[in-house]
Formats: C-alpha cells, structure tokens, sequence
C-alpha cells in the first residue's frame, strides 16, 4: 500500500518531466537539424572532382571537420541529450510541484483538527499561490463556522439545560413536601406546564432557525400585506395584554420566497418588537412596494440599544442585557431566524436605533410582478 502511494504521488511529477524532457529534447533536435541539413546541402553541392578531405568549414588547408564527423557528433549529442532533458525535466518538475507539496501537506494537518495553520505560501505570485491564498480563505471560514457551530450548540445546551433543571427542582420539591395538599400540587403543575412550553418554543425556534438556514426550498408569489396583517390578528391580544398599540399600515407588496420562512419572519419581528417593549409602547408594522423592491418595516418603541450593538442582536442566544429578556418568552433567538431567512431570501436587512427608545428594522425583498387574471389586462 505504501509502494502503491508513493508511486501515485509521484505520477504528477514523472508526467511533467517527461513532459518537460520531451520539451528539452525536441529543441536540441530541432537546432540540430537546424544546423545539419544546410551544411549537407553544401556538401553535395561540391564539385566531384574536389577532394573528400576538405572541410566543411575551414581555411581551405584540410583542417576542420567533415560531414561524417559532424553527423556522427550530432547522433551522440542526442544520445547523450536524452538523460540530461530527463534530469532537467525532473529538476523544474519538483520545483513547480514544490508548493503543491506544501499546501498538500498543510491541508493535511487541517484535516486532522488544527483549524488555526494556514498556508502561507508568500512570494512569488503565481497560479499556485494564488490557490494557496483561495485555500487560506477557505479555512479561514471553514474555522469561523465550526466556531460558531460550536457556540451555537454550547447556547443550545444551556438553554435547553435551564429549564430542565428548574422543572427536576420544582417536581423534587413538590414529591419532598409530605404535606403538600391538593392545591399546591395543582400550583406545582402549573409551573411545570409553564416551563414545558418554554422548552416547546425554544426547540420550535430551533427548528425554525435550522429551517431557515438551509435556505429556500421553493419560491412562490406572495404579497407581504397578506402575511403581515395575518401575523397582526394573531399577536393583537398579546399586544393588548401588555398595553402596547400595535398597528400596521399595509399596502401591497408582492414578492417571491417560501411563505412559511417569509410569514416566520414577520411572526419574529413583530414578536421581538412586543416582547422588548414597555407598557404604553407602540408597534409599527409597514409594508410597500419601493422601486423594483418590496420593502417590510417594523418599528417599536422600548429601551435604548446601543448602536454598536445592533448587529450581535442578529446572532443566537444574543440579548443585550437581563431587562430585554422578555421573561420566559425570550431565547435571544428570534432576529437570529430573522437574519436566517433574510439571507435565504438574498434580502437587504436593515436595523436602526430609535434616539427616543427601541429599533426600526426594515427587510428589502426583490419585487415580483404577479401575471394577470383579467384576459383584457394590457
């Protein structure tokens, strides 16, 4: 096995020297021919009764060298041209497999878990070293996702942990009390229940953000008015609870996308707006065609978030301090999944800080023209 490898390695390299010798050869063949036949040609055109011993070049005097000789030396030098083009062509093999070589063996060490070596190929610049620095982008992101995958899952296990810890609490309390009546039981069921939704939706949202980043699975025509003012009827009690106006100005916006992702982003951010909000907030939702773009609008009152903070509320398991996390409703994930299906979509996603209080994120989506019903339609 390990012949059969090496020899496999090695197949590149005996192709480019041979490929290289054959290069060398051809060229010594072809200057001497270049040389050889005109002087041939002079030799025959010499007068017969001249002597065989005079030269083809020389002084007149006997001196130099024949035709014979010439061509017996030219056969020799091709001989003898043969092992010289192959040690050649070997020799520039290795040296333009040289780089190969290294980002062979790098790659190989990535491979086995070290994330963090890269190439480094430097100077000169070339098509190898071009590949060189393509492959150090590469691992660069490669690194960054596996990362990210990692924290990812870290969050996820805290998250889900949490909770599970708190209803083993609640339960062993509840079964430790020997007198524990009725009510109290009822009372320790309830919280039970109310921690069992809560994982509920944080496995759901999981779900939704797994979904939304494996990207658009089909693409139909929808208008966003009908998408956000069906999210609105759904979250208007919620937002009555919490004495929050929540009112939408929609006019149609038609675009195309998956409508589950599509109507799952809209459900998160009026949901973020609700839920990081103050009692006598408002939420504003706005749909609208701009140009040969459908543009979604959400706009609510709450807190001040700091500008430079903006974009970590996008990333999961993200919230900016314990006062946004909205109680047990709020699992840092919801702009996450926005983010998620923005990008599945090749949107534009737009977040800015209100002055006054709260954030005003708008969602450009490429416009879709609806074909027709009405056969007198121009």
């Amino acid at each position: 096995m390990t012949a059969q490898r090496l020899a496999a390695k090695r197949s590149l390299q005996k192709r480019l020297a041979l490929a290289y010798a054959a290069g060398i050869y051809a060229a010594g063949v072809f200057v001497l021919v270049f040389v050889d036949v005109p002087l041939a040609g002079i030799y025959a055109a010499q007068p017969v009764g001249r002597p065989s011993s005079s030269a083809i070049t020389g002084n007149g005097s006997g001196s130099g060298i024949s035709l014979p000789q010439l061509l017996a030396g030219s056969a020799v030098a091709l001989v003898v041209l043969i092992p010289v083009a192959l040690a050649l062509g070997w020799f520039v093999a290795g040296r333009f497999l040289r780089p190969l070589r290294a980002i062979t063996s790098t790659a190989k060490v990535i491979s086995a878990g070290d994330l963090h070596r890269r190439l480094d190929l430097g100077e000169p610049m070339d098509e190898l070293t071009e590949l060189g620095h393509t492959l150090d982008d590469l691992f660069a992101r490669l690194q960054a996702s596996f990362d990210a995958q990692r924290h990812f899952v870290a969050n996820a296990s805290h998250e889900l942990r949490t909770p599970l810890a708190g209803l083993r609490t609640l339960l062993e309390v509840a079964l430790a009390d020997p007198d524990a009546d009725a009510d109290s039981l009822r009372s320790a069921c309830q919280e039970a229940l109310a921690l069992g939704g809560h994982q509920e939706r944080l496995v759901h949202a999981l779900l939704a953000l797994a979904t939304s980043e494996r990207g658009v699975a089909r693409w139909d025509t929808l208008d966003l008015a009908r998408l956000a003012e069906g999210v609105l009827a759904s979250r208007r009690r919620q937002a009555t609870q919490k004495g929050i106006d929540l009112a939408g100005h929609l006019t149609p916006a038609v675009t195309a996308g998956d409508p589950k992702l599509i109507e799952s982003l809209v459900a998160n951010l009026i949901d973020n707006a609700i839920r990081h909000n103050h009692r006598g907030g408002h939420v504003r939702i706005t749909t609208q065609t701009s140009g040969t773009q459908a543009v979604l609008t959400v706009t609510n009152s709450g807190p001040v978030v700091p500008g430079d903070q903006i974009q970590r509320l996008f990333e999961p398991f993200q919230r900016l301090a314990r006062d946004r996390h909205g109680g047990r409703d709020g699992h840092g994930l919801g702009l996450a999944i926005v983010h998620a299906v923005t990008r599945a979509h090749h949107a534009a996603l737009t977040a800015v800080a209100r002055p006054e209080g709260g954030l005003s994120i708008t969602v450009r989506f490429a416009s879709q023209r609806v074909p027709s019903t009405d056969p007198g339609a121009p």
